[in-house]
């Protein structure tokens, strides 16, 4: 039987109930005429949602903002009732939604230990038990009798997950909450969800931005959009079908705004007039499958003389990850660049990034003193699409940026008296070798 259950569930919310004195007036004029008054119709934050969850299963739940996250979670932890429909959970749930905000900010963290987790059904038997646990976790014990306000906000996130995380629940919720603190405490985050999911084996719901821990700690996922279910598939197919829908959206973001935001400088002695970018069959483009050859065609008005000149190219996320630059240094020789208007192209094969959208920087450096003379940031984009939405090549899959070239040999291990060859062979050479024996 499933430990949860989300049967035909909407949940409606009445936006625009506070009416101005004229639209009161009219609204009550219509009354006497035997009209019905203007009524702004009922937001659906939720609309008929059903799915069910196993004992021990992982779900990860993700989509757009205000795609109706948060309000599933918080039927589900009980903190809100649906309009229509039937929300079953069976067992103790422990909620980490907007977590640190139960805590009381004129009690000591101690006072606030024992008050959350009472709350969220702990003995006090069993809050001794764990007392010294939950202020190690949340690295407060020489604050622990300080008052809450005096903490800092990280403080008060970490405290209230590590209450929130020391429940012995059967089903435990989890909104945005992974990464609190640094980056040393977010860390022993991850590893205590992991510790959970795998050896209390917990029922696990996860709410996150951050798609690639969802796809790492999740079997399964549910991609809501405008608060209906989109797709309900394993965390792979979902996630892959969230990055293609995050795709287009930035593609024609970028296609609305203005190309060139981001950091951009430059003197008087060069400037980037346009850049086109080609596939391997010369058309212009700014979609490529992965792997594919492409070359970029930037056109440059010089107005003073440049002393060897350095072009250089570069890719990074629309998030400003910087991922590569090739510099032309040994490929263009030029003493002087006299004033004028010049074709710089640069050609890339097999380009290695896995499917998603990249910006491309570009910069210009005076070669003798390595002056930089003109740098920009988002100076055109490229889409790497894979076919059925899959990130990852095809016939390579893998994670990250990048797909990585690689031969795999599998051979019996030599006997310990025997010495193994260092050199590094090619797989297809020991094949070879082996056939000639």
């Amino acid at each position: 039987m499933p430990i949860i259950e989300v049967d035909h569930v909407t949940k409606e919310f009445r936006l625009g109930q506070m009416t101005s004195f004229g639209q009161t007036i009219r609204n009550g004029l219509a009354r006497l005429r035997g009209k019905p008054p203007t009524v702004r119709a009922p937001f659906k934050a939720l609309d008929d949602v059903s799915f069910s969850v196993e004992q021990g299963e992982v779900l990860g739940i993700i989509g757009h903002n205000g795609a109706g996250k948060s309000t599933l979670l918080k039927l589900l932890a009980g903190i809100s009732r649906p309009t229509r429909g039937r929300v079953s959970v069976r067992g103790r749930v422990a909620p980490l939604i907007e977590v640190g905000a139960g805590l009381v900010p004129d009690m000591t963290g101690r006072e606030n230990i024992f008050l959350n987790a009472t709350i969220l059904g702990m003995k006090r038997g069993e809050i001794k038990r764990k007392f010294d646990e939950i202020v190690a976790f949340a690295e407060l014990e020489e604050f622990i009798d300080t008052p809450v306000k005096r903490y800092s906000s990280g403080m008060q996130v970490r405290l209230g997950f590590s209450i929130a995380t020391a429940v012995e629940s059967e089903i435990l919720i989890v909104d945005e909450v992974l990464a609190v603190g640094d980056l040393a405490f977010q860390r022993k985050c991850f590893d205590r969800m992991e510790d959970l999911i795998k050896r209390h084996g917990n029922t696990v719901l996860i709410v996150s931005h951050n798609i690639r821990q969802v796809e790492r700690m999740c079997g399964r996922g549910i991609l809501l959009d405008h608060g209906r279910v989109r797709l309900d598939a394993d965390a792979t197919s979902v996630c892959n079908e969230f990055y293609a829908n995050s795709d287009k959206a930035i593609q024609a973001n970028l296609a609305a705004a203005a190309v060139g935001r981001g950091r951009s400088e430059s003197t008087d002695d060069i400037e980037l007039i346009d850049i086109k970018i080609l596939d391997a069959s010369g058309r212009q483009t700014t979609t490529f499958a992965p792997m594919a050859d492409l070359q970029f065609r930037m056109i440059f008005r010089v107005d003073q003389p440049i002393s060897r000149p350095v072009f250089g190219l570069g890719f990074h996320t629309t998030d400003f990850v910087y991922l590569a630059t090739n510099q032309s240094l040994g490929e263009i020789d030029r003493d002087v660049l006299d004033p004028g208007e010049y074709c710089v192209q640069f050609s890339v094969r097999r380009l290695p990034f896995l499917p998603g959208t990249y910006s491309i920087r570009i910069g210009v450096a005076r070669g003798d003193f390595f002056h930089a003379l003109l740098y920009r940031e988002n100076a055109a984009h490229i889409l790497i699409e894979a076919p059925s939405a899959n990130r990852a090549v095809v016939s390579n899959p893998g994670e990250g940026f990048v797909s990585v070239e690689g031969r795999w040999l599998l051979e019996k291990a030599l006997p310990a008296k025997e010495t193994p060859d260092s050199r590094i062979v090619d797989p297809d050479e020991r094949i070879k070798e082996g056939a000639a024996q």
